[in-house]
């Protein structure tokens, strides 16, 4: 059983991983708030329960009610072992599963989200509170904690929020490698493509900076955002604030695309000024198509980016840093050329998504060959088919 807040990001970042379940025997079900991906993971064979996640919601009663789903679904269903994704799921997760009897336990605190990416008071404030939930979450809850990138997983150790025993290193999401093929680059003016959610933290206002720098020094590029604004996002940028920064800018913004393998073939350079990431899916994508890549030196881009090897990474929320390194980029074709080649490599012997695929079964497998039958289970046979 995963449990994940929004039914399109485990769409987006998981489908893979619950295909290759099924295909090793496993049976799969979703807790998500059910929403537009609902049906087509359904149409997977996936069990879809809707449960009312509300990523940036605080209230006492809408939590407590989203805690009692999901203990109600562990007592309805007994799985074998539930695969909590992201922070409200972990912290929320591990308390019905504990509740619950619920033995086999993965958490995967996948990215710092909100609180821990933003300076604004509130995250500020959350910060510690979350950071007491987690090691409540993590230290007292057997099974395992998978990290994203090795800086998260060495900061939950050093902080006590988990054992070191307990930690899996697995990278990402994946990619799949033949949805995303290396192509030549286009003739034509040098384009440069952000891809990602419309919010602050994923660096949209420096990129906006970095394209009217270059734009002012002369150095011709086209600069294209692509993505939706978050409302589940309290800081989330609006569609009024995104017209108004094109129409003050070098940048066009695309909105939400599902072509993204075309518009990678179509660009030349991907940029992702993050504030802190899990381990960017939109960056092993550049990777696998080939392309050169500009990211900021923080946890999760520079596991996908080696700087000077495949791309360049700059300080965090640093406009003309950013704009120095993509003018490098933009007026140096061979150099483009030679990162996009070392970023397929990478992607091929890193970060493939049969790789990641086979890392997270082997955690399965292994603790159920471990850990003890849940109370009411009839062990792995409750969720693997008997030819598995």
């Amino acid at each position: 059983m995963f449990v994940v807040a929004a039914d399109w990001f485990f769409a987006s970042h998981f489908l893979n991983r619950a295909r290759a379940a099924q295909k090793a025997g496993w049976q799969v079900s979703l807790l998500t708030r059910a929403g537009e991906a609902a049906e087509s993971l359904r149409a997977e064979g996936i069990e879809v329960i809707d449960v009312p996640f509300e990523r940036a919601s605080l209230g006492v009663f809408s939590e407590l009610a989203t805690l009692l789903r999901l203990f109600s679904a562990y007592r309805r269903i007994r799985p074998d072992l539930v695969h909590h994704v992201a922070l409200k799921p972990v912290v929320y997760g591990s308390l019905a599963a504990r509740l619950a009897g619920v033995r086999r336990v993965v958490n995967a605190p996948v990215g710092m989200g909100f609180v821990f990416a933003s300076e604004a008071p509130l995250a500020r404030l959350l910060r510690p509170i979350l950071r007491l939930l987690l090691r409540l979450a993590l230290r007292n809850t057997p099974g395992r904690v998978i990290f994203e990138n090795p800086d998260d997983q060495a900061e939950f150790i050093r902080a006590g929020v988990v054992k070191p025993e307990s930690t899996v290193l697995i990278r990402g999401a994946g990619v799949e490698l033949e949805r995303f093929r290396p192509l030549p680059e286009p003739e034509g003016t040098v384009r440069v493509l952000l891809v990602a959610r419309m919010v602050p933290e994923k660096g949209v206002r420096e990129f906006v900076a970095a394209a009217r720098l270059l734009r002012e020094r002369g150095i011709k590029a086209e600069f294209r955002l692509v993505g939706a604004p978050d409302p589940a996002s309290r800081s989330t940028l609006s569609e009024a604030e995104l017209r108004a920064m094109e129409a003050d800018s070098a940048v066009r913004w695309l909105g939400n695309r599902s072509d993204i393998p075309e518009l990678l073939a179509n660009a030349h350079i991907v940029c992702l000024p993050s504030y802190r990431e899990g381990l960017p899916k939109a960056l092993l994508e550049a990777l696998a198509a080939g392309r050169a890549v500009v990211a900021t030196d923080v946890p999760g881009c520079r596991e996908a980016v080696r700087h000077g090897v495949n791309g360049l990474l700059v300080p965090p929320r640093d406009a003309r840093a950013l704009a120095e390194a993509l003018a490098t980029l933009i007026q140096d074709r061979e150099m483009r050329i030679r990162f996009g080649a070392e970023g397929r490599r990478l992607a091929e012997t890193c970060f493939a998504s049969e790789i990641i695929c086979r890392q997270t079964l082997s955690v399965y497998e292994a603790l159920c060959e471990r850990a003890p039958t849940s109370s009411g289970s009839s062990g792995r046979s409750a969720i693997r088919s008997s030819s598995a």
